[in-house]
């Protein structure tokens, strides 16, 4: 019987359209599904292809919303689908206690940095700051600190060659959609 996925997005949702592809056709087909995508932005795009492909979609609007209050709404809508894993796939939200911790080990988040070199916002911006020859995307369990959760994997991309941060961000998305369904995989089959 396939896992439940519910994902969390805030914008156009690439990672999310990743997963839900491999769940039809790919490494998680018969492993997962993805029962629902939920935005905290109305103008989220990830949820026209989320709506096109037949996935349940809520919008639970963040602005104006004190953490708590939001992340009480964000519990609910959630605890309706009976998730087996919660997928924050571009949320740019920070979530409290109260929504972490009746999911506790069953929230898994994608990060564009090396959580042991950089936390938080712009993981790409600083790595490319930096001059670096390579950053990591790592894939790691959500905890009650900002990207501090068990980390389950990490992918090295090649900085060498790249003329842009846009070029660094698309290759890095690109080893991101492989990654991260990847490792659901292997989460969901342990």
């Amino acid at each position: 019987m396939s896992k439940r996925l519910v994902v969390l997005i805030s914008g156009r949702g690439s990672n999310m359209q990743a997963i839900v592809r491999q769940t039809r056709d790919g490494i998680l087909k018969n492993i997962a599904e993805v029962v629902a995508v939920i935005s905290n932005k109305v103008t989220a795009a990830g949820l026209e292809f989320a709506r096109q492909t037949g996935i349940e979609t809520r919008v639970i609007p963040s602005k104006g919303k004190d953490r708590i209050s939001f992340d009480r709404e964000l519990l609910a809508a959630v605890q309706q689908f009976k998730p087996d894993l919660v997928v924050l796939a571009g949320f740019m939200r920070i979530l409290t206690p109260e929504f972490i911790r009746p999911f506790k080990d069953r929230i898994i988040n994608i990060h564009p940095a090396d959580t042991d070199q950089f936390k938080g916002l712009g993981g790409y911006e600083w790595a490319w700051k930096q001059k670096l020859p390579e950053t990591k995307i790592t894939v790691h369990l959500v905890d009650e600190g900002v990207d501090t959760g068990r980390v389950l994997a990490k992918a090295t991309i090649n900085m060498q060659g790249l003329n842009s941060l846009h070029e660094l961000e698309e290759r890095g998305l690109q080893e991101e959609h492989r990654l991260y369904s990847r490792v659901i995989k292997e989460y969901l089959e342990i």
